[in-house]
Parts: structure tokens; sequence; C-alpha cells
């Protein structure tokens, strides 16, 4: 076969542009220290990098969910310690009440502090967390007591919010008022007085009139609440524990997930940066010998 020198030509300049464009891969691999830009450099490659972002996006989405949900947790918790305080209060005033030894002007002082503590425990029911109310179940944009304990809206044990914190994995996170304030109740209709609210009108009325008596009956009640809502604070306690179990497992995941993402798709830059190197070499060299390829013609010299 004949060898002509536009042959010769058109060869070196496909090669050139071989060469140039593995110049430019290893070039873009040390510039953005990825094995690949397109999917069509290493399907295999792409394809593994889809789905470990895609698993390393819903570590993070149940990281936050997770945080979202301790939130909730840790004020409603706090919320209940300060409720449980309150009645540990009152039931420490109720048995001072009624030892036997209180003037008239004593008992007025005491039902006045139990109106306070009562009024402080309304409060208490109506917490918000982020503009919503903590016990309301779903209605959280609205309060759950009056200022008289009566119920403004209908409640049940089934207005649970859940957060999903893994796949096929959620939790509860809310207290319903009909548990907590309605001695574990299942539900409760609206205008309904609160269980707890009432103890403490049963022991502000017998305060008022001075039965010792009937001020030392109350102590019993206040006991049943305060059972209800260590039942309630330590159920939310238990929940709290499993999302920290649950965040750490996921700050785990997050490590190892994106270490193998980073495997899969981060270059070894030494490596990148000598096949670089090697590269421009052969292309370097390839353009000498282009040079002597193309031979001066009479246009270089009219030039």
């Amino acid at each position: 076969m004949r060898i002509t020198n536009n042959m010769l030509i058109n060869n070196m300049l496909s090669n050139l542009s071989n060469s140039l464009n593995r110049v430019s891969k290893y070039q873009n691999q040390v510039a953005s220290k990825k094995k690949i830009s397109l999917p069509s450099d290493d399907p295999i490659v792409a394809s593994r990098a889809l789905k470990l972002r895609t698993d390393v996006a819903e570590i993070e989405q149940y990281k936050r969910n997770v945080d979202d949900a301790e939130s909730w947790m840790e004020i409603t918790e706090t919320t209940i310690m300060q409720i449980e305080n309150v009645m540990q209060r009152a039931r420490e005033l109720t048995v001072d009440a009624a030892n036997g030894t209180k003037t008239p002007e004593d008992m007025a002082k005491i039902k006045a502090e139990i109106e306070q503590l009562k009024a402080q425990m309304i409060q208490l029911a109506n917490t918000t967390y982020s503009g919503r109310y903590i016990f309301s179940g779903f209605k959280t944009d609205k309060a759950l007591l009056d200022e008289q304990g009566n119920f403004l809206i209908e409640v049940s044990d089934d207005e649970k919010m859940f957060y999903e914190i893994g796949i096929g994995d959620d939790i509860d996170v809310n207290v319903v008022g009909c548990d907590l304030f309605h001695g574990g109740s299942k539900g409760v209709a609206e205008g309904t007085k609160s269980r707890l609210i009432g103890t403490f009108d049963k022991l502000i009325a017998a305060l008022e009139s001075g039965n010792e008596k009937a001020v030392g009956d109350v102590i019993a009640d206040i006991d049943t609440e305060i059972e209800n809502i260590l039942r309630v604070l330590s159920a939310v306690g238990a929940r709290t524990n499993r999302l920290e179990l649950t965040s750490n497992r996921l700050d785990d995941d997050y490590i190892n997930f994106t270490k193998l993402m980073s495997k899969n798709e981060d270059v070894d830059l030494a490596e990148a940066i000598m096949h670089w190197t090697n590269e421009m070499n052969v292309y370097n060299a390839a353009l000498a010998v282009g040079a002597k390829v193309i031979q001066p013609t009479l246009v270089d010299f009219l030039l």
C-alpha cells in the first residue's frame, strides 16, 4: 500500500487529538478530584455514585427528622417535669395544711399559693413549641385548657404525631392532653373539666372551708395524679433515649456511607497527576515528531 504525505499528516493529527483527550481527562480529574465528570466516562461508577448519594441524602433527612423530634421531646419532657414539680409542691402544702396546727390565716395563705399553682398548671398545659400547643394532639393551633381547667378541644389518644427516623421506623413524639391531665384517659370531650385541675379545685374548696380532714383526703388524689405524671414522664424518657440511640446510629451511617461515596467517586490525586504528566510528555513528544512530518511549504516562505 502506498503511504502518502496526507496519510501521515491525518494519522498524526488523529493521534494528537487522542493524546490531547487523555491529557484533558486527567487534567479534569486533578481539577475536580473526581474519577468521572460524565456518566459515560464510567457507567458502573456513575450508577454506584447515584445510589450512594441517594443513601446519604436519606440519612441526612432522617437526621433532620431526629433533630426535630428530639427538640419536641425535650420541650415535652421539660414541661412534664415542671408539672410534676408543681404537684409535689401542692402535696407538700396539702400535708402541711392537714397536720391540725394551722390557723384560718395559715389556711388562707396556703389556699392562695395553691391557686397560683393551679394557674401555673393551666399555663403548663398550654405550653407551645414553635407556635404549636404540645398537648393538643393534632389541633396544635388551639390551646388545651381554659382558665378554669376545662378542655377547650376534644382530644383522643389516637392523635399521635409520628416522625420517620429510618426505613420503616417511626416514633410518636407528642403527649396527648387527655393522657396527662385526665388520668390516662383515652379521650375527652370539649368542655370536660380536667381531672388534674379538678384535684386543685377540690383542695382549694377544702382549704376555704377550713376542713382539715377534707384537705387530708385530697392527698390520695394528688398521689394518684403524681403517679400518672410519672408514668407519662417515664414513657417520654424512654422515647427520648431511643431518639438518642437512633441519632448516634445515623451519625455512624453517615460517616460510613460518606466514606464509601468518597472511595467510589474521588480520584487518587497522586495517580492522576502521574498519568497527566505521562500524557503531557507523550503529547509534547507527538508535537515534536509532528513538526518533522509536516514539512515547510512555499506558503511558509511567503508569510
